[in-house]
């Protein structure tokens, strides 16, 4: 069998394992919790607790318990809460009014559009920046790079939210918060817009409105900015550190020797060997932006993934919207972690060949 389509089954059989692992720990924690809150993972569609009186409620509950063997021992009730998962049962959410599958689909594109425009800009401006910076080690484009990397590494994301939001909205109007601006929302809201991909930036140009379009990319302008700035800064000092330490071998010493041209030996031989721990910080960025875009969605207003949380009601328990939204970040993490695994094994044989025969 060729070594990549082993190195494929081998990552594709570990993502289930990794989920069951981390399912398992997320329903311990919810163990913790009494049988009448676990029982809420059990409500039907529909179920209003606001009409109930205290008597009717506690039977409502109590009835769900003994149904689905709350106080049973842990494997049992994980099996019967992580079948239903299985069969898209996440339950229903009182606080939402709306089954837990359903609402975190509704506002995925929302979240998937932040998360989308954020890799496209810090996965290519920090490798060239970093080559750059690693090249020209000690210099002034290296000084101005290092600088700006230490800047945006400490920086917390929600601090420069704000301070973007008193420049560019308060103070200069440019770039409002929310997802369109309140003519724009109306229209896509009405029955003369049809949704194709829930991504306003494409669906407006597929609607033969590309104003809204525009309007949709202005308004992402900061919350990517605040997204991808520190993974930006990661990645571009992770690259810097691997080409100076591969402008230290043999080979590129020889083609220097040889005559050959400085971009030719960055871009077409130095590059492919850096490229791979650069990856390596890219996935691990991926991962982490994708659970700090829910911060950026709150301080934006953009009614995405986060809203599930930020919306559940204080009164009612609601473990089937706060289970429901760990599950499905878990899963989001685990499947641009295997896509970005894939793609770094494509471009460095030695890796996957390294991870099959350990």
């Amino acid at each position: 069998m060729p070594p990549f389509l082993r190195f494929l089954i081998y990552r594709l059989l570990s993502v289930p394992l990794t989920l069951l692992i981390i399912t398992v720990a997320i329903y311990g924690f919810a163990m913790l919790t009494p049988p009448s809150v676990r029982a809420t993972l059990y409500l039907s569609e529909g179920a209003n607790l606001d009409h109930l009186t205290e008597e009717q409620l506690d039977h409502l509950i109590q009835m769900l318990v003994v149904r689905n063997h709350l106080d049973d021992p842990f494997p049992v009730q994980y099996a019967y809460w992580a079948a239903n998962l299985v069969r898209g049962k996440w339950g229903w959410s009182p606080a939402l009014r709306d089954d837990v599958l359903r609402a975190l689909v509704r506002r995925t594109p929302v979240t998937a559009e932040l998360t989308l425009y954020s890799l496209i800009l810090f996965m290519p401006l920090g490798l060239v920046f970093g080559m750059i910076a690693g090249w020209n080690k000690g210099r002034k484009s290296d000084n101005w790079f290092r600088l700006s990397a230490f800047v945006a590494t400490s920086l917390p994301p929600f601090i420069l939210a704000l301070i973007l939001l008193a420049i560019f909205y308060a103070g200069l109007g440019w770039f409002p918060p929310e997802r369109l601006s309140i003519t724009n929302n109306l229209l896509v809201k009405s029955d003369q817009f049809q949704t194709f991909t829930g991504l306003m930036t494409v669906d407006g140009f597929l609607n033969g409105r590309p104003d809204i379009s525009l309007d949709a990319f202005r308004h992402l302008v900061m919350p990517v900015i605040v997204l991808c700035l520190f993974h930006w800064a990661t990645l571009g000092r992770v690259t810097r550190a691997a080409l100076i330490e591969e402008t230290q071998k043999e080979y590129l010493t020889a083609a220097k020797a040889h005559g050959i041209p400085d971009n030719r030996m960055l871009w077409r031989h130095a590059f492919r060997n850096v490229l791979s721990p650069a990856l390596t910080s890219s996935a691990l960025s991926a991962a982490a932006l994708f659970t700090g875009v829910f911060i950026v969605e709150v301080i934006f207003n953009f009614r995405g993934v986060s809203d599930i949380v930020t919306n559940t009601s204080r009164e009612l328990p609601d473990a089937p919207a706060i289970l429901g939204f760990a599950v499905y970040s878990v899963l989001i993490v685990l499947i641009l972690m295997l896509v970005l695994d894939i793609v770094q094994a494509s471009s460095d044989p030695r890796l996957r060949q390294g991870i099959m025969g350990s």
